[in-house]
């Protein structure tokens, strides 16, 4: 080995250190970790060990090093799974629920728009099946926010629900329902 790549190799370690103290990415900093045990001379095998992650992975990370330095070992956002509607698809369904109530659709008329029967429109107008949880998180996406309904009774005395709120708590004082 050359003075030079020596030279190069120590600075490359310093700047790995440096990298590993200044990140509080747990993912990058194993990455950093990586290539300042390759920069030691330790092998693929032994540094697999150290960190945690199969050879295959430490020579792509010894790869993306050598391609593009510390700054090649940086993870870029995940795209994540592809959305099951097209854009136009989406934009349809949000003025559908903007602009029309879930009987314009031939839904019973006394329900309001909610996740099932979101879904449930989804998969009659588009043929694509969705989970009720995938429907709330696409509202979210589309800028809705998704709350379950809480009900009241419409015909409930007042009176009856104060003498059954005092009931109630002289129950609870009692430490039970005794008369």
């Amino acid at each position: 080995m050359t003075s030079v790549q020596s030279d190069h190799e120590t600075i490359e370690m310093q700047k790995a250190k440096a990298a590993m103290k200044a990140t509080k990415d747990k993912r990058l900093f194993e990455r950093y970790q990586t290539i300042l045990l390759h920069l030691k001379g330790e092998s693929y095998k032994t540094i697999s060990e150290i960190v945690g992650r199969s050879t295959v992975t430490i020579g792509s990370y010894v790869k993306a090093h050598r391609k593009g330095g510390l700054d090649g070992l940086t993870m870029s956002q995940s795209p994540g799974r592809p959305h099951f509607l097209t854009k136009e698809q989406e934009e349809e369904l949000r003025q559908l629920i903007v602009e029309q109530r879930p009987a314009d659709v031939g839904f019973p008329a006394e329900m309001n728009w909610n996740a099932p029967l979101i879904r449930e429109w989804i998969e009659r107008e588009y043929g694509i099946p969705y989970a009720e949880r995938g429907v709330r998180k696409l509202l979210h996406r589309l800028g809705f926010s998704y709350t379950k309904p809480t009900y009241t009774l419409a015909k409930a005395d007042p009176e009856k629900q104060e003498a059954f709120k005092q009931e109630f708590e002289r129950a609870k004082k009692n430490d039970g329902w005794r008369n």
